[in-house]
């Protein structure tokens, strides 16, 4: 914000210059990115900056800046960099300036000169790349990843609650739409409570830039994909957020969108050229409707409206198939693990880009950083169509095939809702969810959840059942793959998502005012969810088993499922009565695991388990039980 003056001087010269009205829109904040020291004529140029040193040695560059694709560009001799071309675009705001980046190039600041009704001369900064062994470490299936809301977890820094510029430049803490003032100060001075919780993982929902007149602080309609919010903080806060997080022992998740950015974005507003986004004679939504992608009986018509469809009014649909917005985008991706060193990437609705897209973008993250985690959104309706969009043992369809490394389980989220929200719920689901795992090349890569920003809160699901919730947690802490709480789930916070606001609420104690403080003390229910939560994550984190050991599964009979987690030195046996009745189970079913094993403790109460031939097993109850000898 340091030339805040210089940016509202250029904005109201640009928008007298060209002859879209969409310029006086422009947010002025967005071109903090540009270079250190700004050049008149040059709005900004992304992405901002780069690295010697890269797999990749392409480097594509958009000026921006009025009249801008009116001059000629030429790059000043430097060693190891070439120029490769110059390309003009629809709109004479913009420029795309290709470079190569060679492997002899060293840090420093390339010259490029423009030469229109005025000459232009721009210093652009190659950098070095971090060294660090500890950044992008990437994610296994021993973290424990806690998602949140940054707007709606703590305000850590009040100054920041109301920035000058915004189009929301307001809090209200009373209405579920508007922001309420969280931000990544207050996350990270909540590091000691993740860590008291078990988690090893941070996913905050995105954090760059939306700023949109209304319902901005969700951060799924981007508007600046090189700017954190800056109601958040700034490029240089998050930078550190990271750096202390991996200091006190957490990686951090960057929830990021390929499929669509917000109307205001400024490649919106001031459109490059009218093939960026996906346009129709009136506005079209998406079908949401995923299976179009590999009917082999589809029409062309639900194909294009699933992929070029927008996805809601506001989120204009990107097009990936044009190669510069395909290169922009998988640029800006790269630049913000280099910059930050995060440890992987959740990708929203990934079903929605365009398949040969990301193909491409898997290919480039992965090749660049190959420690980097990998997963994205895929609500899909079967197994076979979740694992569709992630790597599979299934032929490509249409040219298409997956290189994600994993998805969103909402396969099994759905199996765990249905076994838990109604009495003597339905066990098959679940087992068959599992059983679906041949269809993926590596189903522990999944993320395992109960609820998210866009569902009803699993408490509320289940009834506000406590021994259901226990049973919920006892699964998702012991299943295969990577499990994932959403905010305010360790103390039961509730609610329906009709409007979806309900289940975005305050954590309590995070906002100064707040009546009750759970980060500091936990009353009652809210107390023993937090510990059952915390107890067997501990218990995870000290026993491998739970994470890296093999899976082995029982068919449910009479209400109960019993599954094991076994490796060559440790058994753990999670059984789980969903009935209403205590039932006795013949354990003598599970030979193949317990033999050799005469008896057991459950994980979290304590209690022994003095006979596994004949296990009686409460109502509604789940038992986590480390076989012994």
């Amino acid at each position: 914000m340091g030339y805040s003056r210089f940016f509202r001087l250029a904005a109201a010269l640009l928008a007298a210059a060209v002859a879209s009205p969409a310029w006086a829109e422009t947010s002025l904040a967005s071109a903090a990115t540009a270079a250190a020291k700004p050049v008149p004529g040059i709005m900004r140029v992304d992405p901002a900056f780069w690295w010697v040193g890269m797999k990749n040695p392409k480097l594509q560059l958009l000026v921006h800046g009025p009249s801008i694709g009116n001059s000629t560009a030429t790059l000043a001799a430097y060693p190891g960099v070439t120029l490769d071309g110059v390309q003009k675009v629809e709109s004479a705001n913009y420029l795309v300036i290709n470079l190569t980046i060679g492997p002899d190039a060293k840090p420093g600041q390339l010259k490029l000169e423009f030469k229109g009704s005025k000459k232009l001369t721009y210093a652009y900064a190659l950098r070095a790349r971090s060294t660090d062994p500890q950044r992008t470490q990437g994610l296994t299936q021993a973290d424990f990843i806690y998602m949140l809301m940054p707007d709606r977890f703590s305000n850590g820094d009040p100054k920041n609650d109301v920035v000058k510029g915004t189009r929301v430049n307001h809090i209200a803490r009373d209405s579920m739409y508007a922001r309420h003032g969280g931000d990544i100060r207050g996350i990270q001075n909540h590091f000691a409570y993740f860590k008291q919780l078990g988690v090893t993982a941070i996913w905050p929902t995105p954090l760059v830039e939306n700023d949109m007149p209304k319902a901005s602080y969700h951060g799924y309609a981007v508007t600046d994909g090189y700017r954190i919010d800056p109601r958040y903080g700034t490029n240089a806060e998050y930078a550190q957020f990271v750096k202390a997080a991996h200091a006190d022992g957490l990686k951090v998740v960057q929830d990021i969108v390929l499929n669509h950015w917000g109307s205001y974005h400024y490649l919106f507003l001031d459109k490059p050229a009218a093939d960026w986004f996906h346009q129709f004679p009136s506005f079209t939504r998406s079908n949401y409707n995923a299976f179009a992608l590999n009917d082999p009986y589809g029409s062309k018509r639900d194909y294009t409206l699933f992929n070029d469809g927008w996805f809601d009014t506001t989120m204009p649909d990107v097009n990936q198939g044009n190669p510069l917005v395909a290169t922009y985008l998988i640029q800006n991706f790269l630049w913000w693990v280099e910059s930050t060193g995060l440890d992987g990437y959740r990708i929203d609705t990934y079903p929605y880009s365009e398949p040969q897209f990301l193909m491409a973008w898997g290919k480039a993250i992965a090749e660049e950083f190959p420690r980097l985690t990998l997963f994205g959104e895929a609500w899909e309706g079967t197994e076979a169509e979740q694992a569709f969009f992630a790597q599979n043992i299934l032929p490509p369809v249409n040219g298409f095939k997956s290189n994600l490394p994993g998805v969103l389980d909402f396969q099994i989220a759905f199996a765990i809702s249905d076994a838990l929200k109604t009495e003597n719920g339905d066990l098959s689901k679940l087992y068959h969810a599992l059983q679906a795992d041949w269809l993926y090349v590596d189903a522990t890569r999944n993320v395992l959840f109960l609820d998210n920003h866009d569902m009803s809160r699993f408490y509320s699901v289940i009834g506000e059942d406590f021994n259901k919730f226990k049973t919920s947690i006892a699964w998702l802490l012991t299943l295969r793959g990577t499990p994932q709480l959403y905010y305010g789930t360790e103390v039961l916070m509730k609610n329906f998502s009709n409007p979806d606001g309900k289940v975005r609420e305050d954590f309590p104690g995070g906002f100064v005012g707040d009546k009750v403080n759970y980060f500091s003390s936990r009353p009652g229910q809210a107390g023993e969810a937090f510990d059952y939560v915390s107890k067997l994550a501990t218990y995870r984190k000290a026993h491998p088993v739970l994470s890296s050991g093999k899976l082995m599964q029982f068919i449910p009979q009479d209400g109960v499922y019993t599954y094991f987690r076994y490796s060559d030195t440790e058994c753990v046996m999670v059984i789980a009565n969903n009935t209403k009745d205590e039932k006795t189970v013949d354990g003598t079913r599970f030979a193949e695991r317990t033999d050799g094993f005469s008896s057991g403790v459950e994980v979290v109460s304590g209690a022994a388990i003095s006979d596994l031939k004949t296990l009686r097993v409460p109502a509604h109850t789940a038992w986590v039980v480390e076989l012994r000898r």
